[in-house]
């Protein structure tokens, strides 16, 4: 098959520069046509988080075409971690981020076990840190 995997994910937000400080403060996101973004050239501003990319949609204003309905609060998904949980969650906390749930044993994608740690973004979504180191 030629799927190869996910190029993004659409993130429906409530303010958007609310959610791309977190991102950048806490995951070390960058921007991408952020400038363009803000000239109103292009409707979404693009996040890079490691190998992963979120385009984020301002639920105002989702663009088009866009999910049945776009709700900020509605996703879960998790970031793989390249270091022990421990960093991950210590990570967090100096964001003054609450972890809600964690140290615990999960499946990563590709069949290897981790440990993960979950939390919040500004709109509530779930998202989790994995480890498959220590």
């Amino acid at each position: 098959m030629p799927v190869r995997g996910l190029d993004h994910v659409a993130l429906t937000c409530a303010d958007v520069e609310a959610t791309l400080d977190f991102y950048k403060r806490v995951l070390g996101a960058t921007t991408i046509y952020e400038d363009l973004w803000r000239e109103g050239k292009i409707p979404v501003v693009l996040l890079q988080v490691g190998a992963s990319r979120l385009s984020i949609h301002d639920a105002a204003k989702p663009a088009s075409p866009h999910a049945d309905r776009p709700t900020p609060g509605s996703a879960d998904f998790c970031f793989r971690f390249d270091g022990p949980i421990e960093e991950a969650r210590q990570l967090l906390v100096d964001q003054g981020v609450e972890v809600i749930e964690g140290e615990g044993l999960r499946p990563a994608a590709d069949g290897e076990m981790g440990l993960s740690v979950y939390f919040r973004d500004p709109d509530q979504n779930l998202l989790e840190l994995l480890s498959t180191e220590g």
